[in-house]
């Protein structure tokens, strides 16, 4: 794939242009409409450094985002109110805030918008047209964010986690203006080539999260392509279940458990070691208080608890054993969490994998951080960002790239 990039672009230059930059301000809110408070804020600076460069440029720059999956209407809880707040307290420009996607709001900041300034629009999902399936609607809608940069204008895609979308701010505007990839995408780009072609080895992939059925697709691509597959969050119950074992009432995707059993089956063959955890933390109850045990995976049902007994965390034996896979190996890419981090008594099994990753990192091997849950994490476990090579900002595009699949916002930059 050949893309024109930011850097293309500024050497073009953008002075006295509009630039529409498609950003990702998909952050998590807490609190009360209409106190809603940004508590991730690490989408929003990760957006800066383009802003900034564009602005420094002297370009007028108009960005789109979304926040959350509104219907296509509006809806206070889903405002990008509260994400633009915080940019406005983190930018070194000026910001504008527009109350709506392309009328009257929209339209009179973007005319008034002065160079090196930024107009963020309101939640470009709030537009049915946004994600709809019809392409002369969304194209109608493309039409018009593409007026508001007056006939002179250019795109810039920095939302990394939007690109597998077909949608208009992402796949149709690309098409009406000159296009380009934003240094986010880039870098998200140039780190999954890595990882998918010719790695270096070993290459160890660390999957968690609660459903195997939401990474079937990539565990089914990387049999064959990973050195070792090691599995823990939610998802190891439908394995464990698929050996045979009993896993009390944990998370269980039984119609799963055949395709499951057929990858454990087909990973020896082609070169792909599946690691289990040998223990879990099993708890009375899903709570953080939640009185808990450490019990031998196999035989979960053994303790206090039994057959109503949860698994919300790997257990410390399977964090060292994870610990040593990930030391020997010289790629790694982590999607999913190995507990309930959120909750302390089921934090221990993430925590040692970030610090294993971590230690790999400063060794150095390449460590990738996929998935908006693994790097609020991280975040949250008190590991800073410059501790991995790289931590995604879109965890579905992510998956879906080392899935094969095509993605829709790249194919639209593509040259």
């Amino acid at each position: 794939m050949s893309y024109s990039s930011l850097n293309d672009l500024l050497n073009v230059g953008v002075r006295g242009r509009r630039v529409l930059v498609r950003s990702d301000l998909n952050v998590p809110l807490e609190g009360d409409l209409p106190d809603l408070r940004v508590t991730d804020d690490g989408r929003i600076r990760a957006s800066l450094p383009v802003l900034r460069k564009l602005t420094e440029a002297g370009a007028a720059v108009i960005v789109m985002a979304h926040l959350g999956r509104p219907k296509g209407a509006p809806e206070d809880k889903y405002s990008l109110k509260p994400a633009v707040d915080r940019l406005t307290e983190l930018a070194d420009f000026d910001v504008a805030f527009a109350d709506d996607v392309t009328g009257e709001s929209a339209r009179s900041h973007a005319q008034a918008l002065s160079e090196g300034s930024v107009l963020v629009l309101e939640n470009v999902r709030f537009d049915a047209r946004e994600t709809s399936k019809d392409d002369s609607e969304r194209a109608a809608f493309a039409d018009e964010l593409v007026q508001l940069t007056g006939g002179n204008g250019a795109y810039v895609d920095d939302a990394f986690g939007a690109v597998h979308r077909k949608h208009a701010s992402v796949y149709d505007v690309a098409s009406r203006l000159p296009a380009y990839q934003g240094d986010l995408v880039k870098a998200e780009v140039d780190v999954l080539q890595r990882l998918t072609t010719e790695p270096e080895r070993p290459f160890v992939v660390v999957l968690g999260g609660s459903k195997v059925s939401d990474k079937l697709a990539v565990i089914e691509n990387l049999i064959g392509t990973a050195d070792r597959l090691l599995i823990g969050g939610g998802m190891v119950f439908t394995f464990l279940a698929a050996q045979g074992h009993s896993v009390g009432a944990s998370l269980l995707e039984e119609d799963q458990l055949d395709t499951v059993r057929g990858y454990l089956d087909r990973a020896g063959e082609a070169g792909t070691e599946f690691v289990l955890p040998t223990d879990i933390v099993v708890a009375e109850k899903f709570a953080a208080d939640a009185g808990h045990e450490t019990i031998p995976s196999g035989v979960m049902e053994s303790g206090q608890y039994g057959a109503t007994g949860l698994g919300l965390d790997i257990g410390p034996e399977s964090g060292v054993d994870f610990a040593r896979h990930i030391s020997q190996a010289r790629t790694v890419f982590w999607n999913g969490p190995m507990g309930v981090f959120e909750f302390d008594a089921f934090a221990a099994g993430t925590k040692a994998v970030a610090q294993a990753l971590a230690e790999a990192t400063a060794a150095g091997a390449l460590t990738v951080v996929g998935g908006g849950d693994s790097a609020a994490a991280v975040r949250g476990l008190g590991f800073d960002e410059s501790s991995f090579s790289h931590i995604s900002t879109g965890g579905g595009a992510s998956l879906e790239y080392l899935e094969g699949k095509e993605l829709p916002g790249l194919t639209a930059l593509q040259r």
